[in-house]
């Protein structure tokens, strides 16, 4: 099994992902991987949709717009972005490395408002106008504490949640506190909404959680998982209670990306040792989940988050376990993003 540190992740997800902190040990799956991960069903296709230019990209996070349906990727070699436009087979560079002082990319998400939000991890995130591709604002984490940001979703209220890995916080901005950050300088500290150190079982310092979060598309609660120890917890936004889901068919150790629709959640499993992706049914009340059906196939390229639209899975193919800043050995080039149908 393949060790991260513990900065190296915002990315490989069950590898502990760390950025641009000391890592810590890497995450052990609770039954050994087979040598061969056997190979998707026949009626699961998975094929590339997209090239990305570069020879060290290593992407980590993607989003779509659903006015256009062009696709945002980010890498987490250099920060990079990337837009995937439908009929183009190579992605454009949208946003250059290093810009606005972005060296990593990781959760990416685009609003209603057709603002791309972009994390960095060592910093927080970065708000974007997608047409003008001009800066509106940045939320930094305060204080020099070990963090690690890393995944967002946004709420029907048009709020971001941000999940922070090292700390076991999730922070919000609303849109009023956009607003006012945006008149006032464009820059602000992001404000902690909900504490789950308390519920994450309790692991040794610096190690990975939280990681992949969505919203639930009423407006009632977030979904938010902790990779290391395989736990998916339901955040209600209005009593601010958190309670962990229970779990029928498997946990979500190595979990990373997730997305929800109509009840049905998708996960990507950044697991070196089995690349997979895995489909579960959320019951109505968001207590529980049930395993549906997992995936597991090597032409996934160690998945580290997921998008659908129009009835596709877009899945980031990383590598981030082949010569990245968490691994060892020589990429695929050039680095793709996977469709997959069928799951």
């Amino acid at each position: 099994m393949i060790r991260f540190r513990p900065r190296r992740r915002a990315v490989l997800a069950a590898m502990v992902l760390a950025t641009a902190l000391p890592f810590v040990s890497a995450v052990r799956p609770t039954q050994p991987a087979a040598a061969e991960p056997a190979r998707a069903p026949s009626h699961v296709r998975i094929t590339t949709a997209y090239e990305l230019p570069g020879a060290k990209v290593y992407p980590e996070g993607i989003t779509v717009d659903p006015y256009t349906g062009d696709l945002y990727a980010g890498s987490y070699e250099d920060g990079t972005i990337f837009r995937m436009t439908p009929g183009r087979r190579v992605a454009e560079r949208f946003l250059p490395a290093g810009a606005d002082g972005r060296t990593k990319a990781l959760g990416l998400k685009v609003d209603r408002a057709r603002r791309l939000w972009a994390i960095g991890a060592d910093t927080g995130v970065a708000v974007y106008d997608l047409r003008s591709r001009r800066l509106l604002a940045r939320f930094d984490v305060a204080g020099q504490d070990a963090h690690l940001v890393n995944d967002l979703a946004i709420a029907p209220d048009g709020s971001a949640y941000l999940t922070d890995s090292l700390r076991a916080v999730v922070y919000r901005v609303t849109p009023r506190r956009l607003a006012w950050v945006r008149r006032h300088g464009g820059h602000a500290p992001l404000t902690p909404a909900f504490d789950l150190s308390g519920v994450v079982e309790p692991h040794e310092p610096g190690t990975v959680t939280l990681n992949g979060i969505v919203a639930d598309r009423s407006g009632r609660y977030l979904l938010v998982v902790d990779m290391t120890g395989g736990d998916l917890f339901r955040v209600d936004l209005f009593t601010r209670g958190v309670h962990k889901l229970s779990l029928d068919g498997g946990d979500l150790r190595y979990a990373d990306g997730m997305e929800l629709r109509h009840g049905t959640l998708w996960v990507a499993h950044a697991d070196p040792t089995a690349n997979s992706i895995s489909r579960w049914r959320i019951t109505r009340d968001g207590r529980s989940a049930r395993a549906e059906r997992r995936v597991t196939d090597q032409a996934l390229q160690l998945p580290t988050t997921l998008v659908r639209t129009d009835g596709t899975l877009y899945v980031v193919r990383s590598q981030l376990d082949k010569g990245g800043p968490v691994g060892q050995g020589t990429p695929q080039t050039p680095f793709t993003i996977a469709s997959v149908h069928g799951l």
